[in-house]
């Protein structure tokens, strides 16, 4: 199996801490949020990550170098311009399609959600993509329909709806997306967009024909996005760790 973890953000709601670091850096339980992300790749069965860089390039180099995991890792240099999501993937297109499908994570949520059973999912899909998606509050969410094929995404916050294809409101599930999705290689010959782009766009240009899908979870998720959200996210993964341990 193969991944990349999307690692090349600024990292500017976590400031004072990315002043002289870079978000992918910054601790989280005891290790880096890069640490635990490739740990949890790892586990599930990924031989190859690949790690966009942008802030602080030669200090994730070296980190990078440095990193004592059982499997190969890759850097794509994104040091000159940040390519947001899509235009992440596409400059590491040559790593990501020499497997069917790859594993995408971003650095800085925590999910204890079980990736061989998303990836797995996935694969006997048909998807082009397969997005984890969770019922929480968010400000934006994706909208699926009964056979969790996206149809739109919707900002909550000023009420804008970009829709796919047609849906009925009655009968469709508005959900968050969880920051993991699992895409296949043939996504690639789709892309028509250059330089950057969000993969969120991607995904609903190609949700017209019904080959995105949705994978619903109810495992743990947190935003690692601020100070105030990783001191939460850790009290409520060691409450969690100790009732694990208990039971």
């Amino acid at each position: 199996m193969i991944a990349m973890i999307f690692a090349a953000g600024l990292g500017t709601r976590l400031a004072p801490l990315t002043n002289n670091c870079p978000k992918a850096l910054v601790n989280f339980m005891g290790k880096t949020m890069l640490e635990n992300v490739s740990d949890k790749l790892v586990k599930a069965g990924c031989t190859h990550i690949v790690v966009n860089i942008h802030h602080f390039p030669e200090m994730m180099r070296n980190y990078i170098s440095n990193l004592n995991i059982n499997a190969e890792i890759t850097i794509s240099d994104e040091s000159d311009m940040l390519l947001d999501t899509g235009g992440g993937i596409l400059k590491a297109r040559h790593i990501l399609e020499s497997e069917p499908n790859f594993i995408l994570h971003n650095v800085d949520i925590a999910c204890n959600i079980d990736l061989k059973k998303l990836y797995k999912f996935h694969t006997e899909s048909g998807n082009l993509a397969t997005l984890a998606v969770k019922k929480r509050n968010s400000s934006r969410n994706l909208i699926f329909d009964n056979t969790m094929h996206l149809c739109a995404w919707r900002d909550n916050r000023n009420n804008i709806t970009k829709q796919s294809r047609p849906y009925n409101e009655a009968d469709s599930q508005a959900l968050a997306f969880s920051g993991i999705s699992v895409l296949s290689r043939d996504i690639f010959p789709l892309i028509t967009e250059t330089g950057k782009f969000s993969i969120t766009d991607l995904f609903l240009r190609l949700a017209a024909d019904g080959r995105i899908g949705g994978y619903l979870h109810n495992d743990l998720w947190a935003d690692l996005g601020s100070i105030e959200k990783i001191h939460d996210a850790e009290i409520l993964f060691s409450n969690t760790s100790q009732e694990s341990a208990e039971d």
